[in-house]
């Protein structure tokens, strides 16, 4: 069985600036490709999202392009900066366009997202780690993903400081095990839901 993953990199950053969310998205990847996971990613900056929650905001909306790869993959990774304590505007962006999956749903309740698993990564330099990662949780989740056991994979160097994670030179134990953690348990549960997928919640009578 074939498993695929599909990374969203939201750094602010255009190509081909450095980038501590590639870096991170890169050793997630390197984690699941151990578990024979397939993997495509894309910086959404260099992008034309535009702004909407519809699935295609009209000519010239590089949305519909990614929402494709996104349906076609089993794994959904994000990995976001934080800016001010939030995920970057484009992570924001993409919960925003995500909401068009709400208008999917079936008549069983069924969302065309459920099977797919989602996980999320956070690079900065300042508190909220958690704080974003809980907030694309909880998004990713009211859209239909479903969430591996085990902490978001995070770096948060010295508050205010001019460190960035793309700057180490050896990654932090913590955070290696947290990667390796998260990567087992998507390709896990990805496997599992392939497999055998949720069962419509509702039924006739």
């Amino acid at each position: 069985m074939t498993l695929k993953a599909i990374g969203l990199n939201c750094t602010l950053a255009p190509s081909p600036k450095p980038s501590s969310s590639q870096k991170l998205l890169d050793q997630l990847f390197a984690a699941l490709k151990k578990r024979d996971v397939e993997t495509d990613s894309v910086r959404l900056v260099d992008l034309n999202i535009k702004a909407g929650v519809s699935h295609d905001e009209g000519d010239g909306d590089d949305w519909p392009a990614v929402r494709r790869r996104i349906m076609d993959a089993d794994i959904l990774v994000v990995v976001t900066p934080i800016w001010v304590g939030q995920p970057s505007s484009i992570a924001k962006r993409v919960l925003e366009r995500m909401d068009a999956i709400l208008g999917d749903i079936g008549d069983d309740g069924r969302y065309p997202t459920f099977g797919k698993v989602a996980i999320v990564g956070v690079v900065g330099n300042e508190d909220g780690a958690h704080h974003v990662s809980a907030e694309l949780y909880q998004g990713l989740t009211d859209f239909g993903f479903t969430i591996p056991a085990g902490s978001s994979a995070y770096w948060v160097g010295e508050a205010m400081g001019s460190t960035n994670y793309i700057d180490l030179d050896t990654t932090p134990e913590p955070v290696a095990k947290s990667i390796e953690t998260l990567a087992s348990n998507a390709a896990h549960l990805a496997g599992i839901l392939k497999t055998s997928n949720y069962p419509a919640p509702l039924k006739d009578g």
